[in-house]
């Protein structure tokens, strides 16, 4: 029988709160089995999303709640980002070519170094409004 555990978290939309969220999802990784290694994958992966939610989101406004839903079930932790904004739109990772060339603003990265830390990164903009970035890692034997 599986064993699925849940937790949540709310910080406001205010720069350095992410750094709680981080120490958050550790705490719980750590207590999972996850190795060190998969644990600072993790906390950069959350404390970008987390960023990205604050800014661009909730637009830095500390009224309104950053929420950080961490699920774990056998070997599997999902983390899920939750903010009040409008809407993310398209989220691609940036085409380096088109980087070096200054087509574009030097942004999006965080996007690519979250899928880059992840096995698994979907995001999603909720009909009730807000929207959710959802995280999965697996524990590697070995790692």
């Amino acid at each position: 029988m599986a064993v699925c555990t849940r937790t949540e978290l709310q910080i406001p939309s205010h720069f350095g709160c992410e750094k709680i969220a981080m120490e958050f999802v550790a705490s719980v990784a750590k207590r999972t089995g996850f190795s060190e290694a998969q644990i600072e994958d993790l906390k950069t992966a959350v404390s970008e999303a987390c960023l990205n939610a604050i800014e661009h989101c909730n637009e830095i406004d500390d009224t309104k709640r950053v929420g950080i839903t961490l699920t774990v079930e056998d070997s599997r932790l999902q983390v899920e980002v939750h903010d009040d904004g409008k809407g993310i739109g398209q989220v691609h990772p940036p085409r380096i070519e088109d980087q070096i060339e200054g087509k574009y603003k030097p942004r999006g990265w965080g996007v690519f170094l979250i899928k880059s830390l992840m096995d698994n990164v979907e995001f999603e903009t909720m009909p009730e409004g807000g929207n959710v970035v959802r995280m999965i890692l697996y524990i590697k034997k070995n790692d």
